[in-house]
Order: structure tokens, then sequence, then C-alpha cells
């Protein structure tokens, strides 16, 4: 598994599709950034930070988002991998 610089892991092909995706089934649902951070309990930049790849989701963020959005997380994870 190659290593990143933690700047650059955020840049990854396969970091920028979990964006994507995210993104996508975000506004599929018609929640704005502000509407689903503060359905998290996290600040209002929270998921802009996120989708602008200027932070990365730890894994309990991640099952976090997935299951506001209501996605199975594992068909989540099965779009993004190589």
């Amino acid at each position: 598994m190659p290593r990143h610089s933690s700047n650059k892991a955020i840049y990854t092909k396969r970091q920028q599709r979990l964006r994507a995706l995210l993104k996508n089934a975000r506004k599929k649902a018609d929640i704005t950034q502000v509407q689903l951070s503060r359905r998290l309990g996290f600040h209002d930049s929270f998921v802009t930070k996120y989708e602008l790849g200027q932070r990365q989701l730890g894994v309990f963020e991640f099952l976090d988002v997935t299951k506001a959005l209501k996605l199975d997380p594992a068909e989540v994870l099965e779009k993004v991998k190589d």
C-alpha cells in the first residue's frame, strides 16, 4: 500500500470519488451543507470542509455521515475502492 503524507492523501482519486459520492447523495436528499453539519452535531463548516477536500473523514464520522444520508457504508466503500 503506498504511503501518503496526510495532505496528499486528501487528494487521491479514491478520496475524490468519496467526496463526490457523498456530495451527490446530500444534494439528492435536498440537504444543505449546514443542515447536514448540524444534524451530525458538528460546526457549520464541517461538511463544506470534507466536500472541498480540506479535511478527511474519520471512520466514525464516515459512518455518521452515511447514516444521516441513509446510505449503506459498505456500498459506498465498494463504489470508491480501486
